[in-house]
């Protein structure tokens, strides 16, 4: 049981008052500094404390997970799917345990020893890279000796092949002094790992773009002639997400500060550990507006689809929230953030899908007038498209307001006329109730039409669903649209973003804090231009 430091003595008034009267106030200014420094050591410290308790805890409920009892509802490719989902989260907890730990630990501790890899494989090729002292005089002023080197290898892949890496780093010493000088090794996301930047890279994109569980890439790496155990992939992949985590709330931060988001969601099924059963998790799509210059949307993984989750993401309940303008279907979880002051633009193209729908099912005459009249205001929006804001006001004003009336005339004229509780009536209610938001666009050049944007953006999800069929735990799923955010935004900018994933991961860690907006996806340049 930890036991709680004292706490940190403080100066009174008096105290200092009586330094200042013994002509001693550089002191007490002295006092205040440290005493202030102390309070600040003493809260990181019971920060890093609640911190490693926590993540202890959540990795012993992993390991009980992955070593306990398994559940006989779980067929063979679901279990391979859920214990690479565990495995991707103890990897990522060890890595952050590993730091806090170091952090924590003294000057004079040995760290602990890690478990060393096997050898790779020598009919593999290699590519030598050879790391050499900028300058090769000593600081005695004597010109250093080659005595050797250090050689170190890592794995390397590009689509259909591996390749090692030899980074051989050459040994100077000075004859005269005896100094050693080595030219450093340089920086990786897995410091002392075996992949490179390119196998990782390879490993997401088509982990999270390409919707391949990490079981079907093991065996198609052995295909390639060189077998990797799903769960090192899984530890790989963990750690990645928590490397670029940080990348991820930058890219945040911007999109937050836009005047106009898009806002959907779709279920996907998590799995409930121990049960064998799956329930009903959300992901949650931000994306910037359709006509906004830039090109980013955020994911957002919870496990249900309360409203709290939207307004947690948007910040709202504290003095950073979000207010602006939010492009999104009726949902009831988006109303409370309408109470609190953001602004409600409809989505169009769902009040139309219920006319579609009720002309598919009974060839209604009533709702193929009310998709003429959509259609025709659709039309003008494809028009207008590449406009300047102004000219797309003016259209909108000119020539889509008068059709907006008449089609609200129209749908106010016969709704009085179709019995309460039909399809028909539905369809119509839906836009009546809606009619100020759905037409919201018709004032405001920098607002869409509909919610179309943003639900091209759920489709990858859609479509990784037929694929990895469920999410094995909340961390994966919160890890999966944390890289998810990267790639997607990376295609919406017009990169390869297997290209982007690499050339990030490898500069990230040596990137500084503050550049680090330099490394988002619409403001990415690769390292080599």
């Amino acid at each position: 049981m930890a036991v709680a430091s004292p706490p940190a003595p403080s100066l009174s008034a008096e105290d200092i008052a009586s330094l200042d009267a013994a002509g001693l106030s550089h002191i007490g200014a002295k006092l205040l500094e440290l005493v202030d420094r102390q309070a600040r050591d003493r809260h990181e410290i019971e920060w890093r404390d609640a911190k490693i308790e926590k993540l202890s805890f959540e990795m012993a409920q992993l390991r009980r997970v992955k070593f306990g009892k398994k559940s006989e509802q779980l067929d063979a490719e679901q279990k391979a799917l859920f214990d690479e989902a565990v495995d991707t989260d103890l990897a990522a907890l060890e890595t952050q345990l590993a730091e806090l730990l170091a952090a924590k630990r003294k000057p004079g501790d040995v760290p602990p020893e890690r478990p060393k890899r096997a050898a790779l494989p020598p009919h593999l090729p290699r590519v030598d890279r050879h790391h050499e002292p900028a300058n090769t005089m000593c600081a005695c002023g004597c010109q250093l000796m080659r005595i050797g080197e250090d050689v170190s290898e890592k794995l390397d892949y590009t689509p259909g092949s591996f390749t090692v890496v030899r980074h051989v780093r050459g040994k100077w010493t000075c004859s005269q002094c005896r100094t050693l000088t080595q030219a450093p090794v340089p920086a990786e996301i897995i410091d002392k790992g075996l992949p490179t930047s390119g196998l990782l890279a390879h490993v997401l994109v088509a982990k999270h773009a390409d919707h391949l569980p990490l079981y079907r890439q093991e065996a198609i790496f052995e295909r390639a002639g060189l077998a990797i155990p799903r769960s090192t992939l899984a530890a790989w992949v963990g750690v990645c997400g928590m490397r670029l985590q940080p990348l991820v709330d930058a890219m945040k931060a911007e999109l937050l500060a836009r005047p106009v988001l898009h806002a959907d969601e779709t279920p996907v099924a998590m799995l409930a550990p121990g049960t064998g059963k799956t329930h009903r998790a959300y992901l949650w799509a931000y994306a910037s507006g359709a006509f906004e210059p830039l090109r980013l949307v955020v994911y957002d993984f919870t496990e249900s689809r309360s409203g709290e989750h939207p307004r947690a993401f948007l910040g709202h309940g504290t003095p950073q929230a979000w207010r602006g303008s939010l492009v999104c279907d009726d949902y009831s979880g988006y109303k409370a953030l309408f109470a609190a002051g953001i602004t409600e633009a409809g989505c169009m193209a769902h009040a139309r899908r219920k006319f579609v729908e009720l002309h598919l099912a009974n060839k209604s005459t009533l709702a193929a007038t009310a998709i003429d009249l959509m259609g025709q205001l659709y039309g003008i929006e494809r028009e207008i498209k590449a406009r300047s804001p102004d000219d797309r006001l003016r259209e909108r004003r000119t020539r889509a307001a008068p059709i907006a009336t008449a089609l609200h005339d129209w749908l106010a004229t016969y709704r009085a006329k179709v019995p309460e509780g039909s399809a028909t009536s539905k369809a119509m209610d839906y836009s009546l109730k809606r009619w100020a938001a759905l037409t919201r666009y018709l004032d405001d050049p920098a607002l869409p039409i509909d919610n179309n944007f943003d639900e091209q953006q759920i489709r990858p999800w859609a479509t990784g669903r037929k694929n990895w069929l469920f999410v094995g735990t909340l961390l994966a799923g919160q890890r999966a649209a944390a890289i998810m955010s990267l790639i997607q935004s990376a295609k919406l900018n017009g990169h390869d973003p297997y290209a982007y994933m690499r050339d990030v991961l490898t500069r990230l860690p040596t990137q500084l804090n503050r550049d680090i907006g330099e490394l988002l996806p619409h403001r990415w340049k690769p390292a080599a231009a």
